[in-house]
């Protein structure tokens, strides 16, 4: 236990202790080490607690505690912090497999070194421009200690990783219904043998509302080719079509728009660009949409062809429950998880490769999925995918009928 004596004539501010780490550090660590103790206790004690009424022949409990596993260190984000897990003696025999149960703690992993804090930072600082040799000092400032992230260490993590990534890219998607999709390039700058990493990104929504990724691979510039060879892929792979595709959304169109036209013109074509699509269904984006080219129409054709020769297309979400509309009309859900990488990431020299960036980036956005929210009214995918009919963005109760009604009106 560490103790703290407060003495009014010195002052922690600079000092280190003798093995190299503030107070404050050592009072961190051993609070983690402390909280991480009770939280395993705890957990021990609440599985021997739910089969305690399970017993053998003589009346002795199957499940009981049985001393601590060896002690080992845990690199945490608070730093390297020392565990002595509580082992459980299950006795129990699993019918199906006729093998010994065993306890598996959901704290902390059988065997693990690194908390998921700390392996989620190592493909971000690779992307950053750090090489193997670079990451023991950075995480040493960082988390005060650099055990178990040798130069080695990485190397193997990064091979480990680029694997995941391949078997990723080639499993099967046949048992996978993706109902929406978002698909878009995204552009790293991280140390490669040649040119710069283009990412082709698919994010798909499964039918229960959640968000996942599809598939993720090295593209050519963002070329169509490269897109077609990706989606025959994921055909050849067994994925079926989803019902809507988001491609570059109205953000890119936005900015294809604007850079058609001089900067005076960009405020209202803002306006004029949100109102359409902000619009309260599509008849109403329709309007601003023919005003957008009333007013730009003569003086600026390109910009104004970009909205009406695919005005079908950019209009498309509003055929689908409202609740969504916000989810279609972007590609967020792939920009925002790159976007702190866009941010820091820098070009360094010397030799790379492309498969570790590709793997580096693959970690990050499994990484990221774990935190991505259902889209909003989840139920309604199922919906969507079933073919039900939405007007004005509300679900359509006899879509027969209702057409009917259209034809006459």
């Amino acid at each position: 236990m560490l103790k703290v004596v407060h003495e009014e004539s010195r002052t922690n501010d600079n000092e280190v202790s003798a093995g190299g780490c503030s107070l404050l550090d050592e009072i961190v660590r051993d609070g983690a080490r402390a909280m991480l103790a009770a939280a395993l206790q705890a957990e021990v004690a609440a599985y021997v607690d739910a089969h305690r009424d399970q017993v053998d022949e003589v009346g002795h409990r199957l499940v009981v505690r049985n001393g601590h596993h060896e002690p080992r260190e845990v690199t945490t984000a608070a730093g390297a912090v020392p565990v002595r897990a509580p082992r459980v003696n299950d006795k129990r025999i699993d019918e199906e497999t006729g093998e010994r149960r065993r306890f598996a703690s959901a704290i902390l992993p059988a065997w693990a070194r690194k908390s998921r804090r700390v392996a989620e930072v190592l493909p971000l600082l690779y992307l950053h421009g750090l090489s193997s040799s670079d990451f023991g000092p950075a995480l040493e400032q960082f988390l005060g200690t650099d055990a178990g992230l040798s130069p080695a260490t990485i190397t193997r993590l990064t091979a480990q990783w680029q694997d995941e990534a391949t078997a990723f890219n080639t499993r099967s998607l046949a048992g996978t219904d993706y109902v929406y999709m978002w698909v878009d390039g995204m552009h790293l700058k991280v140390r490669l043998e040649q040119d710069k990493v283009c990412l082709l990104v698919m994010i798909g929504v499964r039918a229960d509302g959640t968000k996942e990724l599809i598939a993720l691979a090295d593209g050519f510039r963002e070329s169509c080719e490269s897109w077609a060879d990706l989606l025959r892929s994921a055909k050849r792979r067994g994925m079926r079509a989803p019902v809507l595709a988001v491609g570059d959304g109205w953000f890119h169109v936005g900015g294809n728009v604007l850079a058609a036209l001089p900067k005076s013109a960009h405020p209202g074509a803002k306006a004029a660009l949100a109102e359409i699509y902000n619009a309260e269904d599509r008849d109403h984006a329709c309007k601003p949409a023919e005003a957008f080219a009333d007013l730009y129409g003569a003086k600026w054709p390109k910009a104004v062809a970009k909205i009406t020769d695919h005005r079908d297309v950019l209009l498309a979400f509003y055929d689908y429950p409202a609740e969504h509309w916000v989810h279609l009309r972007t590609t967020n859900p792939i920009e925002s998880t790159f976007a702190t990488v866009r941010l820091r990431q820098r070009v360094t020299k010397g030799p790379g490769s492309r498969a570790a960036g590709i793997a580096m980036a693959f970690k990050l956005m499994e990484s990221a999925q774990t935190r991505w929210r259902a889209v909003n009214a989840p139920h309604l995918v199922a919906l969507v995918r079933a073919g039900a009919v939405f007007d004005k963005g509300i679900l359509v109760e006899r879509p027969d009928e209702s057409r009917g009604d259209q034809q006459v009106a």
